[in-house]
């Protein structure tokens, strides 16, 4: 038994030190189209909007956006108090070719990122998300990148869904819909 504890001691005196592995990346986020679901109302999400429009109030309590010259739209979810409850800022294929040239879409996270965006992006700004899961929309295969925000608090949006094409030919996906969601959900 010493003579087999002492053969096996050197292997370990020539291994290097490993370093602790670098803690993960992650970044929660608190707005989306310059709204904090849980904190702002309906009304200021009409007053950031007016250039677009109005917003259409729809049957199930949903008021939308839809912004034709940049190809997006805007969905918010609200409560019985008119706070914003969920917010969902997607693409929307119906662009005018009338429009002038209009720029980058202003519906974006806080840290950034919109509609269209390299998946590559969503992980340098939040890091890998919690999960992934297989997704598809008129029968466009997607992925849709789960983000939990409980470690930041109870105070923050809780949810953020990414929803994007797949990487294909080497090429990265792209955003296609980002979602996110107050605590209270």
């Amino acid at each position: 038994m010493f003579l087999s504890a002492l053969l096996v001691l050197p292997l370990f005196a020539q291994q290097k030190p490993t370093s602790k592995p670098a803690a993960a990346h992650r970044a929660n986020e608190l707005t989306l189209a310059g709204l904090h679901p849980g904190r702002d109302s309906v009304s200021r999400a009409s007053q950031l909007n007016k250039p677009i429009g109005s917003g259409e109030v729809r049957p199930d309590g949903q008021t939308l956006w839809v912004d034709p010259c940049r190809g997006g739209s805007l969905i918010v979810d609200s409560d019985k108090k008119n706070l914003v409850q969920v917010i969902r800022v997607g693409a929307n294929p119906a662009a005018s070719a009338k429009c002038a040239s209009s720029g980058a879409s202003p519906w974006k996270t806080g840290l950034g990122l919109r509609v269209t965006d390299p998946t590559p992006k969503v992980v340098q700004l939040y890091g890998l998300p919690d999960s992934k899961s297989p997704s598809t929309r008129d029968g466009q295969p997607l992925e849709l990148w789960y983000y939990a925000f409980d470690w930041a608090g109870p105070d923050v949006p809780q949810v953020m869904e990414v929803l994007c094409t797949r990487e294909q030919d080497g090429k990265p996906g792209r955003v296609v819909e980002i979602t996110l969601a107050a605590p209270s959900l």
